[in-house]
C-alpha cells in the first residue's frame, strides 16, 4: 500500500512529503512551501538585507526544489539542502548588485585612531549575542537593523548560526566554504554584531546600574 494515503501531510516528515511530491502528490509540494515559508523568507530577508529581493529569491528557491526533486536523497537532511539552494540563489543576487565590501577583522574601530581596538578586539566582549536578546519583544527591531547592516558574509554566517541554529557543517555545506572559514567567520559576525549592538543597545535604554539608582533616589 502506497505511504501516500496512509498520514496527512502535515504529520509527515519533509523528505518524505518530497519523496510523494516525486512520486506525484503536487499537494506535498505545497505544504512544503507553506511549511517553510516563514522561517526560509526570514532567512532570506536577514541574508540578502532586502525584502522584495527575499521574496524573490524564496520563489526561485521552491522552482529550483521542483527542478530538482528527482536528485534529492531523501535518506539526507531537506532542510540544509534547501537553504543551501537558497544561499546559492541569495548570494547570486548579491554579487550582481555588488554590496558594500567587508571590512578588514584588523581594521581600527575607530579610523583615526590606527592603535585602537580592533574588531579582533571585541570577540571577548561581555555583550549580549543575537540569541540572547532577539526573543525580547522590545528589541527585536534594533537587533534586525543591527544585523541588515552587516557586511554580507558575516551575517549570512550569523543568520544561519544563531536565528537557524544550523551546526557548523550544515552552515559549510550552504555555504560551500570550509568549516575553518565558517568558524572564523562567525567569531568576527559575533564581534561586528557585539560592537554594533553596543552602540545601539546603550543608546536605546539606561543601563541596570542607572535604573538602579534612579529607584534609590525615588526612595530617599
Amino acid at each position: 500500500m502506497s505511504l501516500k494515503f496512509e498520514q496527512p501531510h502535515g504529520d509527515v516528515s519533509d523528505e518524505q512529503l518530497l519523496e510523494r511530491y516525486r512520486g506525484g502528490d503536487t499537494e506535498a509540494f505545497a505544504v512544503l512551501v507553506e511549511r517553510y515559508r516563514h522561517e526560509l523568507f526570514n532567512f532570506l530577508n536577514r541574508f540578502t538585507g532586502n525584502r522584495s529581493t527575499a521574496e524573490d529569491v524564496f520563489q526561485d528557491t521552491f522552482l529550483q526544489v521542483h527542478l530538482s526533486a528527482d536528485t534529492f536523497d531523501t535518506t539526507r537532511n531537506f532542510k540544509p539542502w534547501l537553504f543551501t539552494i537558497a544561499a546559492n540563489k541569495a548570494r547570486d543576487v548579491l554579487r550582481k548588485n555588488m554590496r558594500r565590501q567587508t571590512t578588514a577583522l584588523s581594521a581600527p574601530l575607530d579610523a583615526s585612531d590606527a592603535g585602537g581596538r580592533s574588531y579582533i578586539d571585541l570577540l571577548e566582549a561581555d555583550l549580549p549575542l543575537p540569541s540572547e536578546v532577539f526573543g525580547q519583544q522590545e528589541t527585536q527591531e534594533l537587533v534586525k537593523q543591527v544585523v541588515a547592516q552587516m557586511p554580507d558574509h558575516l551575517r549570512q554566517v550569523l543568520v544561519l548560526a544563531y536565528f537557524h541554529q544550523f551546526a557548523y557543517k550544515e552552515i559549510a555545506e550552504i555555504l560551500s566554504v570550509p568549516l575553518g572559514t565558517v568558524k572564523s567567520r562567525l567569531h568576527s559576525a559575533v564581534g561586528t554584531f557585539a560592537q554594533r549592538w553596543k552602540e545601539k543597545y546603550e543608546s536605546a535604554e539606561p543601563p541596570p546600574e542607572a535604573e538602579s539608582e534612579k529607584d534609590s533616589s525615588s526612595h530617599g
